[in-house]
């Protein structure tokens, strides 16, 4: 069995973490952050589907395709070093450089994370000053992990780490992570940057498959404002710590581990949808007896994706003509005169359509339910039993606020 515990990425044995100001962008606020295990990790990821990639992104992906380990991960928020060329893919080498030098690893150990503003090259003197606090301040306690939560963030509103633990063969086999995204979000393989450190026993071979099926129904079920990001990034790192039977596919603990890797990237992914920029609410909507689970897809991200539905959400309005028409443009074929549609919060549901016909409900319910910090959105499809769930927010004056001056 699953459990929650307290923590993020030092949770699992073997890792440390640190999190400094280093004056990249920002001012009085972390701006830096290192995950380091001091074993060799396995590692496994996802990245970004944009055709134009940040540097990071490139390097990260040529590592963990091509690396015989991963032990490091330097991060820094404020400049995405995307959009910079050459000069560009030479920072982020140089910054892997640095960090294996100071860290005494191969330079193809050290996977390079950025996000911020699109077209800057990374002022690299902060970048490696930076590097040196790292190393030095680094630990594996729980303050340092919150650090480096807190130190990747850039318009989150509050740092975003989770842990788990699970028996794998009779040992304790622990799951740690953290993320950052609050804008920019609408991910086509993964989300913003989200890391996940483990002490597991696990092949790459087996954690690979592992790691691209659970992002289907996670991260890739999100989004805040329909833009799917240049640094896009999810990473998973295992260093055999915990000293479990190897997990092997075919078997319980496979399974197990399966459903801790899932636990805690759904945790992540609605934290990340639930702290869109301005957003005053989590929204999820759940498609059920749709025809297939790809319609159903299609229809739940559709629904939380219309900015039209986003903003009649933030207003409390019950315009359930917002759903209809979302999930009409969706892509899925289905008959709109034999579908329902609810809202759910606190335990208290309301039909707003039926047949494709208004109910007559009490506006003021609905308003109710729609004020909540988190609201349900329920789309009947009466075509078969395939379903799915999608996570998005509100839309708010601030996020055009926030966005209108991003850059200074």
């Amino acid at each position: 069995m699953t459990k929650v515990i307290s923590g993020g990425v030092t949770a699992p044995k073997g890792f440390e973490a640190a999190g400094i100001e280093a004056g990249i962008k920002y001012a009085n606020r972390k701006d830096m952050a290192l995950i380091y295990s001091i074993l060799p990790c396995i590692g496994a990821g996802t990245f970004t589907s944009n055709i134009v990639k940040a540097a990071p992104v490139k390097w990260d992906k040529k590592l963990i395709e091509e690396s015989p380990f991963i032990q490091a991960v330097v991060v820094n928020t404020g400049i995405a070093n995307a959009g910079t060329g050459a000069g560009g893919m030479k920072c982020a080498m140089d910054t892997a450089e640095e960090a294996a030098k100071l860290l005494g690893l191969p330079t193809e150990a050290v996977l390079v994370g950025s996000t911020g503003v699109i077209g800057p090259l990374l002022p690299m003197d902060r970048i490696k000053a930076g590097i040196a606090q790292l190393v030095q301040k680094k630990a594996a306690t729980p303050e340092a992990g919150a650090d480096a939560a807190r130190a990747i963030m850039t318009t989150d509103t509050h740092p975003k780490e989770y842990a788990v633990q699970l028996e794998i063969g009779g040992v304790t086999v622990t799951l740690g992570a953290i993320s950052k995204g609050s804008g920019m979000i609408h991910p086509n393989m993964c989300t913003m940057l989200s890391f996940v450190c483990t002490d597991a026993v696990i092949s790459k071979e087996t954690l690979t498959p592992l790691v691209k099926e659970s992002v289907v129904d996670t991260y890739n079920m999100i989004s805040v404002d329909g833009d799917t990001s240049t640094n896009d990034t999810f990473v998973v790192l295992a260093n055999g710590a915990a000293g479990n039977p190897e997990i092997l596919p075919g078997t319980k603990e496979y399974e197990a581990f399966k459903e801790a890797l899932y636990m805690i990237n759904e945790h992540q992914a609605k934290a990340l949808a639930g702290d869109g920029e301005g957003a005053t609410a989590l929204v999820e909507c759940q498609v059920i007896h749709s025809d297939t689970k790809e319609n159903a897809c299609l229809l739940a991200k559709s629904v939380i994706s219309s900015s039209l539905t986003k903003a009649a959400i933030f207003g409390h309005d019950a315009n359930w003509g917002r759903i209809l028409c979302a999930m009409g443009y969706s892509g899925a074929m289905f008959d709109p005169d034999d579908l329902a549609i609810w809202i759910e919060a606190n335990g208290e549901k309301i039909l707003l359509c039926e047949n494709g016909v208004g109910q007559d409900y009490s506006e003021e319910a609905a308003t109710r339910v729609l004020s909540q910090k988190e609201i349900k959105i329920i789309c009947d499809m009466r075509m078969g039993e395939a379903q799915a769930t999608a996570w998005g927010c509100d839309l708010s004056y601030e996020y055009v606020r926030i966005n209108g001056d991003y850059r200074s």
